[in-house]
Formats: structure tokens, C-alpha cells, sequence
């Protein structure tokens, strides 16, 4: 299991845009996917579920991967909260 601390640097927070963005990118990976605010665990690879947390700017997420690719899954996911859901 990988799991790796991210928080929301773009104003918006998560919204359809960076959701859809977050659901593409982990559907390319075959492991299990979820992220985590508080005690909250959503699948990674579900819009709906990504848009319930309510993430807005600023907040700390938990990104947690399991399977074979996990490694890469965390990394490919952490990136587009790096890089702000390309939004800004």
C-alpha cells in the first residue's frame, strides 16, 4: 500500500473539472485507488464519490493506493494537485 499527503492549491478546490481529471487518471491504473479527507474514504476511480468530499482549497487529502502499480498510480495523482488541476 502507498499512500502520500496532498492539499488543494487551486481556488476552486475539486470540482467536475478536477474530478474528472482525478477519475481519468486513476482509471488507468488497475490497483485500488481512494482518497481520504478527515475520516472520510472515497474510490478514486468514482466522480460522484470525488465530488461528496466537498474539497475545497486548502484542504488536505490522503491519496492511498493497493495493486501492483500503486507506486505510480499515487505519483500520477499527486502531480495534478501539484500542478493545480492545470487551472491556474
Amino acid at each position: 500500500m502507498t499512500e502520500r499527503e496532498v492539499v488543494i492549491k487551486n481556488r476552486a478546490g475539486i470540482h467536475a473539472r478536477p474530478a474528472t481529471l482525478l477519475v481519468n487518471t486513476a482509471n488507468k491504473f488497475s490497483s485500488q485507488i481512494f482518497l481520504e479527507k478527515d475520516s472520510e474514504r472515497v474510490n478514486a476511480k468514482s466522480i460522484m464519490g470525488i465530488i461528496t468530499l466537498g474539497a475545497g482549497y486548502n484542504t488536505k487529502l490522503r491519496i492511498i493506493a493497493d495493486g501492483e502499480d500503486e507506486e505510480e498510480a499515487v505519483k500520477a495523482l499527486a502531480e495534478l494537485f501539484d500542478k493545480k488541476f492545470e487551472e491556474e
